[in-house]
């Protein structure tokens, strides 16, 4: 009894222990194949799921089917239908010569003989960047500038532009466009600055890079945008004048601070020379020597009274200068003429010669012949 009862607890233990062990093995199998599952299935998702390929026009492409050893034996796809553009097969790979636009697409591959598909890939044919082409303007001088650019050519594939702005050695921030998407705006870190501004932009995309870089002084961008709300008013009883008016454009920031001055276009449109007025800070004009009767077109041009260049001009407006109307003429009785023989009438005469008159036709016309004789001292007139 005594050997049993000491025996008794020990077996326990290792029971205890043995099944321990047992179970710990046991998780231990089981996160193991858990975890060869979770890779296999996501490499399976991996060859599932599209990947992007870009490759530059004209070359030759090269295609992976995923990872499979150079001896598999695969088959292609593009697009759902059987690759029929100049190819060659390569065990898993395939090879695309002289590559257009016409080769972009889905292309999937399948291994032989299941047909289990293997790899998605989407071809993209594009070309590199060029240099971009950069123009900086200030239509909100003193406020700031903006910079906006563009590729001169198609790249066919997404392409970004990276812009950094330098001044007096250090990097200024920089504030995308809210609307035009190659547009950024700066503000001024100073006003009456003599340091040169520069500003690099970058022109990014899978295929390459490519940049620009601009320098400039503060006042050569100064560029208003063109007056608003034009108007040419034909002035009352003054057949030769038209009255022009306009309003500074909204974007200039400090009007009283910043003028403007103006430059003003006219013209009639019979005629394809344009008279010119430069006006100092004032918003109208009177024309004077318009022709009368004669439609003209108008337009506004603006610039700073002492830095910068011109704005473009305004939208063109139409004006014609005032049309005396003609006097009307008195009206006269109305005479019931019913029952009145007709008659014509020859047309007025252009002088004041005397003219042959001529005899009455109508339907009632009657021949008047007048017979004139002597008697006595007396002469005698006779209508028949």
């Amino acid at each position: 009894m005594g050997r049993w009862s000491e025996w008794k607890p020990d077996g326990k233990k290792g029971r205890k222990f043995i099944l321990s062990k047992m179970a710990n093995l046991v998780t231990s199998l089981c996160c193991v194949v858990l975890a060869a599952v979770v890779v296999a299935y996501a490499q399976r998702r991996s060859q599932l799921v599209a990947r992007n390929q870009y490759e530059r026009m004209g070359s030759d492409v090269t295609m992976q089917c995923g990872s499979l050893d150079n001896d598999a034996s695969v088959s292609w796809k593009v697009n759902g239908t059987d690759v029929k553009a100049q190819h060659h097969l390569a065990g898993p790979r395939l090879i695309l010569t002289q590559v257009d636009l016409g080769h972009n697409g889905l292309y999937s591959c399948f291994q032989n003989p299941n047909g289990e598909r293997r790899d998605t890939i989407i071809l993209h044919i594009g070309i590199p960047p060029r240099e971009p082409t950069v123009t900086c303007r200030s239509n909100t001088y003193p406020k700031g500038f903006y910079c906006s650019w563009h590729q001169t050519h198609q790249t066919y594939i997404p392409t970004t532009f990276e812009v950094d702005v330098q001044h007096n050695q250090r990097s200024l921030e920089v504030q995308k466009d809210a609307v035009h998407k190659n547009r950024c705006h700066v503000r001024f870190p100073e006003v009456f600055s003599s340091f040169p501004y520069y500003v690099n932009v970058t022109a990014v995309n899978a295929l390459g890079k490519a940049f620009t870089i601009v320098s400039f002084e503060e006042s050569s961008i100064v560029k208003p945008d063109p007056p608003e709300r034009v108007t040419a008013t034909p002035i009352r009883d003054n057949p030769r004048r038209l009255e022009v008016t306009w309003y500074s454009p909204s974007t200039w920031p400090d009007i009283d601070s910043f003028p403007l001055k103006y430059f003003l276009r006219y013209r009639p449109l019979i005629r394809e020379q344009w008279q010119h007025v430069e006006l100092s800070d004032s918003t109208s004009h009177t024309i004077t020597d318009a022709y009368a009767g004669k439609e003209y077109i108008i337009q506004v041009a603006a610039k700073d009274t002492e830095i910068g260049t011109w704005s473009d001009w305004s939208v063109a407006v139409h004006a014609t200068p005032w049309i005396v109307n003609p006097v009307p003429s008195t009206p006269t009785t109305e005479v019931d003429f019913s029952g009145v023989p007709e008659t014509r009438t020859s047309p007025i005469p252009s002088s004041k010669a005397p003219q042959k008159a001529e005899p009455p036709v109508g339907r009632a016309a009657r021949l008047l012949t007048f017979f004139t004789f002597a008697v006595g001292n007396a002469a005698i007139v006779c209508v028949m």
